[in-house]
Order: C-alpha cells, then sequence, then structure tokens
C-alpha cells in the first residue's frame, strides 16, 4: 500500500513538473513567426520534366536567384539567372520562362490592388544573350509572354497593350479604358473576387490572336471607403462594388488577329457572366464558359476566331448553382476533361471533341477535390480527393476508362501533390493535424517514395516544449445529420471538472474546418486559450463542403438559417457532457463565421453567453452579386431569405456578452454592415464591446495589427467566459 502511493505521488509529482516546464503559447508567438513552417519554395517542373526551378531569397544580402533542381537527386544542378547579375534590379519577386524556356518575365516592385490583383514593374531577360529589357516605365498588370516569345501583352490603366521586345515598340491595342467605367483584359473587382481570376485575356497557341474579356462598369454602382492615412485630410476611395442585386458589369467577349491590330466582337447571345476562356489546340478555336445571373445553367461554348461562329460545346444545368472551376483540360484532339457534381459528388468526366460523353472517370460517395492533370502517353488522370474521409486527402491516379485506380499517397491527414510536367514525379506535401508538413518525392506512376525532402522536425521538437493538446476528431449528431467535428481539452483534462467550452466555424458554402491538417494562426490561439482552462470545438455544419452536393446546397436561399441551427444545436449537445459548464458557452468566427457568430448569440441566447464577430456580414444586401446570387438569388426574387436572417433586424435578442470587430478599409465586407449592428443595437439599449482598425482590410493585418486584435479577443474570453 505504500509503494503504491509513493509510486502514485511520484507520478503525478513528475507530470506536475512536467506541465510545469512546458510554456505557454503566447499572442506574441503566433504572430511574430515562432511557429512557422519550414516549406518548399514555390517550384516550375522545366519542360524535360526532369528538373525543375526555385526562386530562392537571401534576406541577409537581398539577393534573388532562379536556381535549377534534379527531380531524381533533388540536388542543385545550376543557377539560371541571379539578382547579382542584373544592374538595374536589387531582386525580384517572381518570374515565369517563356514556352521555351529562353525567356523569363521578371517582375518587380508588386503592389496589391484587391485580393489578388496587383501592378508592378516587369523585365524581360534573354538566357542567351543576357540581354533584360524593361517592359514599361509604368507599373503595370498581368503581363504575358507570347508563346514564341516575341511579344508580351499586358495591362495598363485599364486598357491592353503589346509590347514588341526586339523593336521595344508599343502598341495600345484599346482605347477606352476609364477607371471606373471600362476595363480591358483584366477583370472588375466583383469577377477577381468571386470567380477567382484577374488576367482576363489569352494568346492562342501559335500567337496569332488574343482572346480578352472588356468590362463596361458604367450602371455599376459605387461604393466610396475613407483613407484616413497619416495626412490632415482622410482621402476617399471609390470603386465599383455591385451589391445583390444591383447592376453588374456588361462584359463581353473580343478577339484581336495580332498582326492586323483588328478586333473583333464576338456575339455570346447575351450571356450574363464569362467566368472563364480558355484556348483549345486548334488554334483559331476558342473556349469560352458562360453563365446566367442565377448561376443554375453553364455552358461552354466553342468560337471560330476566324469567322466569329459561337456552338455549343457543354451544358450543365442544376436546381441551386454551377460551381465555376479551373479542370477543363483539352487534350491533343480537342476532346476534353470535366469535373462536375452532376450526380451529387464532384468527380471527373472525360467527353470527345464533339462534347458527347465519352464515361464517367471518378464515381463513388466521395468527392475529387483537386485535379492534377492527365498523362495522355500512359493514359493516367492525376487527382486528389476524400476517398479516405472527408476530412483526409489522398492522391491517386486512374486510367480514363475508370479502370486501374492506384493509391499513390493516402496516410491519414493531409496529401497535396506537384507533378512534373511529364508525370515521371511527383513532390508530395503531407500534413495532418499532429504532424506538420512533410515533403517527399516520389515516382507518379505507382507513388513509390524515392526520397525524403524536409520534414519541420525542428519545428516539431520547438513545439514539445509547448502546452500543445490533440485534436480529437468526431461526428456530433444534430437536425438529423453526422456533421464532422473536433474538440480540444486541456493537457491537465479531469472529466470530472466543468469547462468554460468556446465553439469556432467559418461555415460558409463548401468551405471547411475541420480538417486533418496542420495547423494555423487560429489553431495555435485556441491551443493558447486550451491552456488556460477553456474546450475548444468547431463543427462543421450543413452548407459546407465535401460531403456530397446535397449537404452543401441544402441552404440554398437561406444563407445562415440552417447553419445558425446547427451551430446552436450543437452547442446544447456539447453542453450536456458531464465536463461542460452550461453556463460558459461561446462562440467566434470572421466573416461568414462572424456573420454566424452575431446570429448565434442572438438567436441562441439562451444557449451562448459570449460572441466574438470579426468582419461580420450582417445583411446579405450589403453584399456582393456573384456570391450572394449564386446562393440566394436577389433581394427582390427573395426578400424573406435577406432579412430573416439579418442579424440587426433583430438586435432585441442580445443576452449575452458581445464584441464586433471591423476593419475600416475592407473592400470585400464593408464596414457598413458593422455600423448597421452596431446603430441597432444602440437604438436597442444594448451594451456590447466593438473595435474599428483603421485602414485595414478584410484580413485585419499589417505592423502590430494582429498582435493586438487577438490580444484584445484573448482578454475578452478571459473576463466573459
Amino acid at each position: 500500500m505504500k509503494k503504491t502511493c509513493l509510486l502514485v505521488l511520484i507520478t503525478f509529482t513528475f507530470q506536475v513538473l512536467t506541465w510545469a516546464q512546458e510554456k505557454q503559447i503566447t499572442v506574441e508567438d503566433i504572430y511574430k513567426g515562432a511557429f512557422r513552417t519550414e516549406g518548399m519554395d514555390v517550384l516550375r517542373s522545366m519542360n524535360s520534366g526532369k528538373q525543375y526551378t526555385v526562386l530562392n531569397f537571401d534576406s541577409s544580402n537581398q539577393v534573388s536567384s532562379i536556381d535549377k533542381y534534379d527531380y531524381k537527386t533533388l540536388n542543385k544542378i545550376g543557377t539560371i539567372l541571379t539578382s547579382k547579375e542584373l544592374e538595374n534590379i536589387p531582386y525580384f519577386s517572381s518570374y515565369t520562362f517563356s514556352e521555351d524556356e529562353k525567356k523569363i518575365l521578371l517582375s518587380t516592385e508588386v503592389e496589391s490592388i484587391f485580393r489578388r490583383s496587383t501592378l508592378g514593374i516587369f523585365y524581360v531577360y534573354d538566357i542567351d544573350s543576357k540581354n533584360l529589357i524593361k517592359i514599361s516605365d509604368a507599373k503595370i498588370q498581368e503581363p504575358m509572354l507570347s508563346p514564341n516569345g516575341s511579344q508580351v501583352a499586358y495591362v495598363r490603366d485599364n486598357n491592353l497593350y503589346l509590347f514588341e521586345l526586339e523593336s521595344k515598340e508599343t502598341k495600345q491595342v484599346t482605347v477606352d479604358g476609364v477607371k471606373n467605367k471600362i476595363i480591358n483584359g483584366v477583370t472588375d473587382w466583383v469577377y477577381e473576387e468571386e470567380f477567382a481570376f484577374v488576367r482576363a485575356f489569352e494568346w492562342n497557341a501559335d500567337g496569332t490572336k488574343i482572346a480578352f474579356l472588356r468590362f463596361d462598369e458604367t450602371d455599376v454602382p459605387e461604393f466610396s471607403m475613407d483613407i484616413y492615412g497619416t495626412g490632415l485630410y482622410q482621402q476617399p476611395y471609390v470603386f465599383k462594388y455591385p451589391k445583390a442585386g444591383e447592376n453588374n458589369s456588361v462584359v463581353t467577349l473580343h478577339i484581336m488577329d495580332v498582326a492586323s491590330g483588328e478586333i473583333s466582337a464576338i456575339d455570346l447571345g447575351g450571356a450574363y457572366y464569362i467566368p472563364r476562356i480558355k484556348w483549345k489546340h486548334q488554334n483559331h478555336k476558342l473556349s469560352v464558359q458562360t453563365l446566367n445571373r442565377h448561376q443554375n445553367h453553364l455552358i461552354v461554348h466553342t468560337v471560330d476566331a476566324n469567322t466569329g461562329e459561337v456552338s455549343i460545346l457543354l451544358e450543365e444545368k442544376d436546381d441551386a448553382y454551377v460551381d465555376v472551376t479551373d479542370n477543363l483540360t483539352f487534350l491533343k484532339d480537342d476532346s476534353f476533361i470535366w469535373t462536375s457534381e452532376q450526380d451529387g459528388w464532384n468527380h471527373i468526366y472525360l467527353y470527345n471533341k464533339e462534347g458527347k460523353l465519352v464515361n464517367q472517370v471518378t464515381t463513388g460517395e466521395w468527392e475529387v477535390t483537386d485535379y492534377y492533370g492527365y498523362d495522355q502517353k500512359k493514359d493516367k488522370i492525376y487527382y486528389q480527393s476524400t476517398e479516405n474521409g472527408s476530412i483526409n486527402r489522398g492522391v491517386y491516379n486512374i486510367d480514363s476508362s475508370g479502370k486501374n485506380k492506384k493509391a499513390l499517397a493516402v496516410e491519414k491527414g493531409t496529401n497535396r501533390a506537384s507533378f512534373s510536367m511529364d508525370f515521371t514525379y511527383f513532390i508530395n506535401t503531407f500534413s495532418s493535424a499532429e504532424t506538420p508538413p512533410v515533403y517527399t518525392l516520389h515516382q507518379a506512376i505507382n507513388g513509390k517514395k524515392i526520397k525524403d525532402i524536409k520534414d519541420n522536425q525542428e519545428l516539431s521538437d520547438k513545439l514539445k516544449g509547448y502546452e500543445i493538446s490533440p485534436k480529437e476528431f468526431s461526428t456530433i449528431t444534430v437536425n438529423g445529420n453526422d456533421l464532422n467535428m473536433y474538440m480540444i481539452k486541456p493537457k491537465d483534462f479531469d472529466p470530472s471538472k466543468k469547462y468554460p467550452l468556446l465553439m469556432y466555424q467559418y461555415s460558409g458554402p463548401g468551405s471547411q474546418n475541420v480538417s486533418n491538417s496542420w495547423l494555423g494562426a487560429n489553431d495555435y490561439w485556441h491551443e493558447m486559450l486550451v491552456s488556460e482552462g477553456y474546450i475548444i470545438a468547431c463543427v462543421d455544419g450543413r452548407g459546407t463542403g465535401f460531403k456530397g452536393s446535397d449537404f452543401k446546397k441544402v441552404t440554398y436561399l437561406n444563407l445562415v438559417k440552417y447553419e445558425t441551427e446547427d451551430q446552436i444545436a450543437a452547442a446544447k449537445k456539447l453542453s450536456e457532457l458531464d465536463y461542460i459548464d452550461e453556463e460558459r458557452t461561446g462562440i467566434w468566427g470572421w466573416s461568414f463565421g462572424g456573420h454566424m457568430a452575431t446570429n448565434c448569440i442572438l438567436k441562441g441566447n439562451d444557449v451562448f453567453e459570449t460572441s466574438i464577430a470579426v468582419a461580420p456580414v450582417t445583411s446579405w444586401r450589403f453584399y456582393d452579386t456573384i456570391y450572394t446570387e449564386r446562393f440566394m438569388r436577389t433581394p427582390e426574387e427573395n426578400p424573406s431569405g435577406y432579412d430573416d436572417n439579418s442579424p440587426f433586424n433583430y438586435p432585441e435578442l442580445l443576452e449575452g456578452k458581445f464584441l464586433l470587430i471591423h476593419g475600416s478599409g475592407d473592400d470585400n465586407v464593408h464596414v457598413q454592415n458593422t455600423m448597421r449592428m452596431i446603430e441597432a443595437l444602440v437604438q436597442a439599449n444594448k451594451q456590447f464591446d466593438w473595435g474599428i482598425y483603421p485602414d485595414k482590410n478584410h484580413g485585419i493585418y499589417g505592423g502590430n495589427t494582429r498582435i493586438h486584435l487577438f490580444t484584445k479577443m484573448t482578454n475578452f474570453i478571459k473576463e466573459n467566459l
């Protein structure tokens, strides 16, 4: 008996000492980069498929270099270019090879415009002659080398230009570009944000034609934000932003004959959206994807650039909406690969060049989450999917017939592949909730590992000195659905004690927070709170992704209604656990998740005592056309869908503690959303806390901003939950 007591005492003492020696994560640790993972710099496979290039940057000397490596050995075999060799460029931030890999397009002095768009000073470097040519003295957008490397097309001040490298002559292709009126060759704000592309022009294969989109923003309403800066007076920033139900840009397709300069307008029969254009292998054939305003009828057209004739290649309809992807791939004979949810799950399909279905390549109650490409020589299609569980990702290949599937990288967690140009090799990036990114080299045909590259062991060793608790993955059944969930408990968890619960979610259509992948910044913050005695839970409710289109699209016409119901129901069920203090339940989220956190503290006022909403939407009437109408149609068609779940319409429901945060320079979810919520709460005489970050965009970052923000959030949680 004495020996047993002594053993228990020693064990307990050892555990206490171990916990005492472990450091707690701080907000400063997180946002000053203490837990940054070591990754592989963006690599580009060379045409041979046997070598790849990497942009390396020596921060101590401010020198950039493009270095060449061998796939098989991973050894560096040479340096193609270093900024030391260039008189006018101290360093460059990205690069693109010409198709023959004899020229390099270099970007410098890059500055952001919106989420994806940038301006910069660009050069073309000739590898053989070592000649460096500046494309324009002014900052330009989206330069693209012609297929033969002799010209560069780019956009400046909303107009399309051509630059001839040999003569150094510049030709202005369009002349009607005007800020906030006409845009040629790049997208407007809402296309950039919601269709996820900026460059709206494409060279054909032999460089004789350029197809481009023209945006007429004249009738799109303007939005104005004050930029406070450091001057005596604030400055208005005015841009075109179509809110739900308002006018969009009138978008038209044009094709230029490069030799003559002649531009032809293409009649697409009144197409409303043109979210993708892509040339086929036949030089004069262009594919064009169009959508109606409801985004439930997608057409892939074929345009004959010589005659202007338009025909339909493929049509897809859905009762809710059709997603736009970048997976359309034309094979040598212009048959093509397509991905679709037409059978209820996202899968790969093969069509002939006339648009007739050859066969469905993948099938099953799981989703293709990435399409990597098709090796026609070996008849192997490469893709990533959820075949090993909706929270996991595996890499596979399969014949175009749908037979002979091979699992290439399927360890439980998240596997992502980057293939060599000829599909001989791929570099796999694996991570899980317990393992930081590990990089390995594999044979593409069978997945056999050739060698290890990087494993982030240094970070793993470092984290052993901190209080880190594992994510416990499970499902929770609420409202008739099994929802993916994870929970994080304190390291010294005692099931006989009561713990406060903080729920985190995003909940947007097709999104996923419950993922078996490595930690992000929010995860480290959650770990910090767990070390303070909180339990964290995250539930992916109805409307989130990778569990079939029916599950994702059930929220159609009623965004945040079912999502809110699921979070409230999940919180109620978790509160029934013996170790959860049902009087101390909180929820937080950002953007869509901020909308959810606001709705939950109001509609779930008998469940949630605390909520933090960062950059929330508070009315879908305030958000953009493409995103909002995809899921809600227009306010005129669906007024109750817009208003019944808009939290400033029921501020009187607030009973708990509420923190509302926004950046005043948010071009995406305008601070108007928060201002309207504030006014509603004030008029309802409801006390709450709030913070506005001057000139900060939707990400609310820069300098010490994130440290200040998350310190504020931490203090709020500690004081109110």
